[in-house]
């Protein structure tokens, strides 16, 4: 069936150039499968413009705020448009660390324990003891994560003059650094219910995996599927994104970051938060999963319009 497909992508949030990429992958896939595609650069006339083009259905392919934190969810949803990946609601309370937690961790999926800060009071001491992570309550992609250890360069306590997000944000979530290695897993609705395509584990070549080493190519090693992980962790790994998919209430597809301490078995593995709105770049985690079990790009962004239209329809 032939569908007009907007693909709502770019925006102002700090994730923009790579919302566009992402936009303009799925815009050409769609276009290869026939579709007939209206691509939308967001800006604060959206509703207009999505209002004139009248498409059968909306690719969100937006990255952070306001496109992952429920604002435009809620558009859409006044609207009356079917719009792939989640909700309004899911949207809300994934893009923030702390109430990701509080829906997750009671329901046994292990997060690291975190305390909310004032970035003021870093000036001071530190929150928990070093070495520990800094980052926003409700930004992706690591942007404005900083790891403060004893040998680094922030001071000791954290110097006001250092750059660090405690200059862009009053607020933010600290949490003890987990040594070990980067997993991460997506989750794609499919009419079978949701799949876990795999495993990724994500070795930078230099530092950490922050927003550069995930968007420069040749600045992180992908492993897909990693290798060397026991079965016992493997299968919790998955399990943990799965049941946060339910949780949460994700839809279309997400993608679940972890930390593993391999000196800890199976209990050293930490989910540190779930993302609802993953890239879609040639250099994005979830369609290299899918890739690895034999799902093409174009396949991938059907069965997430799919899920869309089925959600929309009649009951």
């Amino acid at each position: 069936m032939t569908l007009h497909v907007a693909v709502l992508m770019g925006g102002w949030s700090a994730e923009r150039e790579v919302s566009l990429v992402s936009g303009e992958g799925v815009a050409k896939a769609c276009e290869s499968l026939g579709h007939r595609v209206t691509r939308i650069d967001m800006g604060r006339d959206v509703a207009l413009r999505l209002a004139e083009a009248a498409p059968d259905v909306v690719f969100n392919a937006l990255h952070g705020t306001p496109g992952e934190d429920g604002t435009v969810q809620g558009m859409l949803e006044l609207m009356g448009l079917a719009y792939t990946h989640s909700g309004l609601a899911t949207s809300v309370i994934a893009i923030d660390k702390e109430l990701t937690k509080q829906a997750l961790v009671p329901h046994g999926v292990r997060m690291p324990v975190g305390t909310i800060v004032k970035s003021e009071s870093l000036y001071q001491r530190d929150p928990i003891a070093r070495p520990y992570v800094l980052k926003p309550l409700n930004e992706g992609s690591s942007v404005g994560v900083a790891i403060v250890t004893r040998e680094g360069n922030y001071g000791d306590p954290i110097a006001r003059e250092a750059a660090g997000p405690w200059q862009t944000f009053d607020s933010l979530l600290a949490e003890p650094y987990i040594r070990g290695r980067e997993l991460t897993v997506s989750v794609l609705d499919t009419a079978e219910g949701p799949r876990a395509l795999g495993i990724t584990e994500l070795i930078p070549k230099n530092g950490w995996y922050d927003y550069d080493a995930k968007y420069t190519d040749g600045l992180t090693t992908h492993v897909c599927p990693a290798e060397n992980i026991p079965a016992d962790v493997a299968a919790s790994m998955l399990a943990m994104s799965i049941e946060s998919h339910r949780l949460l209430g994700c839809k279309g597809v997400s993608r679940a970051d972890f930390r593993w301490d391999d000196e800890q078995g199976e209990a050293g593995l930490y989910l540190l938060e779930v993302n609802t709105q993953p890239g879609m770049t040639p250099l994005s985690l979830v369609p290299e999963q899918a890739r690895a079990i034999g799902m093409s790009y174009e396949a991938l962004v059907q069965t997430i319009i799919d899920e869309a239209l089925a959600r929309k329809a009649p009951r």
